[in-house]
């Protein structure tokens, strides 16, 4: 079964410090793009955790958020002492300057300081220590089963969608197929046609020859049959590849040069449609691929 690469899933640690809740989002890539939003995850755990996701989700644009709850009791803020210290000692040499007629500010500096966000911080970079990464390990593992199993019901509805489309080509090119043999009499009549008022005299024999030349030009079989060997592809490809979306746009490629080719030899309105309609499908078939892992 194919995969999207869009994708959600959460998992949760229960730390002796507090609640360590890891997100992944993931949405189509070329490669393995992994962004990790947060500096919880220790440094000397970044390499492995960023292993462990691309081992298990193997390509896209990969976003994981950690956040964390400090457990009751252990919840104290940092004060950035440092800084406090530099906002009133600026805060003071801004109040002398200003006259005593125009002063505004606040006599208590220091409390208004301390409602600055940058200077009050919930203590965090400790959150997660040695002890604590099996659970934390146990945390991204259920984000990423719950972003795999996301992916594979994503994933079974692009397989549905593409196929069908694919069989749809499938039916259009019979249709295609069933037209040719009145396609080449109408150009046959067409030229006899076009002689006749212009009070020409045919050879019959170099009639002939020359119209065998010309219907050659015409010929769109060799075009079915790739284009029928392309869509058979696509269709085991897709069945049987646990990763086709890179090789499947490679077969598109392919099955849109047989389309097009069948196009510019149609010579015919009835084939002219069917190509619009499977040219259509086809754009459609590509836009889908794009998210197919």
């Amino acid at each position: 079964m194919i995969k999207s690469m869009t994708g959600y899933g959460k998992g949760e640690a229960i730390l002796p410090s507090g609640k360590l809740t890891i997100e992944i989002r993931t949405l189509n890539g070329k490669n393995a793009d992994i962004s990790i939003k947060s500096s919880l995850l220790p440094k000397d755990r970044e390499l492995e955790a960023r292993q462990r996701i691309a081992d298990a989700l193997v390509r896209g644009t990969i976003d994981v958020y950690l956040k964390f709850e400090p457990a009751a009791g252990t919840s104290a803020a940092h004060i950035d002492a440092s800084l406090v210290r530099d906002y009133c000692s600026q805060l003071e040499a801004v109040k002398a300057e200003i006259p005593s007629s125009e002063k505004g500010l606040s006599d208590n500096i220091l409390a208004a300081v301390l409602r600055f966000p940058d200077v009050v911080a919930a203590h965090t970079e400790d959150a997660i220590g040695p002890e604590d990464w099996p659970a934390v390990e146990a945390a991204l593992d259920a984000a990423l089963r719950e972003v795999n199993a996301y992916r594979e019901k994503e994933g079974a509805a692009l397989e549905r969608d593409v196929t069908s489309r694919v069989h749809k080509i499938l039916d259009l090119e019979n249709d295609v197929e069933s037209h040719e043999a009145e396609r080449l009499e109408v150009a046959r009549a067409a030229i006899v046609k076009a002689a006749e008022d212009a009070s020409v005299k045919l050879n019959p024999d170099r009639f002939e020859q020359e119209m065998v030349f010309y219907l050659q030009k015409l010929d769109i079989n060799e075009e079915k049959v790739r284009l029928r060997q392309h869509c058979k592809y696509f269709l085991e490809t897709i069945a049987s590849d646990p990763y086709p979306g890179r090789k499947l746009g490679f077969i598109i490629q392919e099955m849109g040069r047989e389309i097009n080719t069948t196009g510019s030899k149609a010579n015919n309105s009835a084939i002219q449609k069917s190509v619009v309609i499977m040219k259509d499908e086809l754009e459609k078939i590509r836009e889908q691929s794009l998210n197919i892992l």
